[in-house]
């Protein structure tokens, strides 16, 4: 991958496109040097108990990294394309460290203020995304457990909102949650 002559490089993976309930999150991590562990890969291919595993240990060998959210409301009032974005782009700007490089997974890059290229499959390639894939795909799935708490109508600790025959069974049942994303087809 053409790192362009950065020596600081931030990845940037989201999490939550697909799902009938539940929020968009993103990651941007800028890794200090060599992660140490050599687990780390698309957050998609990754064990469950392992991405819980390589989360702290993400967080921590990083220079920097940050989370960012768009919720339900905001998903079905500019699309899901677009709350992805504005997820990246809120990780992004959480980060205290600016990057010389962003490398976005997917086809889109963002105006972030610093130079930044999209990479297909970068969570595949760029451990910087990977890394940032993992952290997005954690702190969401944690998100929807702790609502699954507040709502235990729906199962989603064990679902995170996606279209499983239970989580549309529950949905015809109970009809939608505050969290449900009203502009997706739901059953």
């Amino acid at each position: 991958v053409k790192r362009e002559g950065a020596t600081i490089v931030c990845g940037i993976d989201e999490a939550g496109r697909g799902p009938l309930a539940g929020p968009v999150t993103a990651a941007a991590v800028i890794l200090g040097g060599r992660f140490p562990d050599e687990r780390l890969d698309d957050s998609k291919v990754v064990h469950p108990q392992t991405r819980e595993e390589l989360a702290p240990l993400i967080r921590e060998h990083s220079r920097a990294w940050a989370v960012g959210w768009a919720w339900p409301e905001e998903i079905d009032r500019i699309n899901i394309h677009h709350a992805t974005l504005l997820a990246m782009v809120r990780a992004f700007r959480g980060l205290d460290v600016t990057p010389g490089l962003v490398l976005v997974d997917g086809r889109f890059a963002l105006a972030v203020g610093a130079p930044c290229r999209a990479e297909i499959d970068g969570d595949a390639r760029i451990p910087e995304i990977m890394a940032a894939s993992i952290l997005a795909k954690t702190a969401r799935d944690r998100w929807m457990v702790r609502y699954a708490r507040i709502d235990d109508r729906y199962g989603f600790e064990s679902h995170f909102g996606y279209a499983t025959r239970s989580h549309r069974e529950r949905l015809r049942l109970h009809g939608p949650s505050p969290i449900h994303r009203r502009s997706f087809k739901l059953c």
